[in-house]
């Protein structure tokens, strides 16, 4: 039998609550409570769909022809999304973790950004998997352990459901006040108070909705983001992102296997192209850490 291409899955299991997270990339593949997954499934036997759950680092999203200025040098890194001629996602998409700590309700997974082309840095990384009663939190620790001031963006790209309710019949509702407009290589040009077509600050079905478009000026509330995704019945997927997490990336569509539509939500710490345009973009001094923190709770209706 051939290897999965997502690896090894790491099953955690807390009460009703279950996961599974995946060596490739130490995506959330899975989340269910009680009898309801909050992840979209898909097959065995093929690569993590649309970035499925994949952790972003060095950077989130895209830097516009992979090409960036670092303190007056030019740099090029590697293009992985030829169809826009962007460098995507990061550096760690298809790498292997490593578990370095594991219980019943958790698990910690690790991968270094080893400096190469066009990043000259070097990055240990790791992704705790926590269960909760009603969902799963989830703690990033990025430390620069080489030499230099590192350049560094985080994001996320986990996609969720309710699964007794069709997605296209849910709703997505994310209380922001400006949203990015993009060029043709999916790279922000502009950043705009929210118009007709992005406003989400009430519940809006996403089977009438096309996004893929980054979010901030989001109110936090005991010091957090959210956006929500809801069903009929006021049942909801809330997804939190704690301090350093300013943005949000929404992304729906139906090139999913085996869903008519999928719904990203991301949390991030900066937009995309953050290498040219210096956005939030966090430099770690040789030694340093920085730990982020987000999750994803199934909320019963009030």
């Amino acid at each position: 039998m051939a290897a999965d291409p997502t690896g090894t899955r790491f099953s955690l299991h807390a009460g009703a609550v279950t996961a599974q997270i995946t060596e490739v990339g130490a995506s959330l593949r899975a989340l269910r409570v009680g009898d309801v997954d909050l992840v979209p499934d898909y097959p065995d036997g093929v690569p993590t769909p649309a970035a499925c759950g994949v952790v972003l680092v060095p950077w989130p999203n895209r830097i516009r022809d992979g090409r960036w200025t670092d303190d007056g040098e030019e740099r090029q890194l590697a293009i992985s999304e030829p169809k826009l001629g962007n460098a995507s996602h990061g550096l760690l998409r298809f790498a292997a973790y490593r578990v370095t700590e594991q219980t019943d309700a958790a698990i910690t997974l690790a991968a270094q950004v080893f400096p190469q082309t066009g990043y000259p840095y070097h990055l240990d990384t790791r992704v705790t998997y926590r269960l909760t009663g009603s969902g799963v939190s989830v703690e990033h620790a990025i430390t620069n352990v080489g030499d230099g001031d590192a350049p560094v963006a985080v994001g996320t790209h986990p996609y969720f459901r309710i699964s007794d309710v069709d997605t296209a019949d849910l709703s997505l509702q994310l209380d922001a006040s400006t949203w990015f407009r993009l060029d043709e290589q999916s790279i922000p040009v502009a950043e705009e108070t929210i118009d007709p077509a992005h406003d989400l600050r009430a519940p809006r079905r996403v089977g009438e909705l096309s996004l893929d478009a980054a979010f901030t000026g989001i109110p936090r509330t005991d010091g957090r983001i959210a956006a929500h995704l809801v069903a009929p019945d006021g049942r909801r997927v809330s997804v939190w992102a704690g301090e350093g997490f300013d943005y949000v990336q929404l992304f729906t569509t139906d090139r999913f296997a085996g869903h008519d539509v999928a719904v990203a939500i991301e949390p991030m710490t900066a937009p995309a192209d953050a290498f040219n345009s210096g956005r939030d973009l966090r430099r770690l001094a040789p030694g340093e850490t920085w730990t982020l923190e987000w999750g994803a709770d199934l909320v019963d209706a009030p």
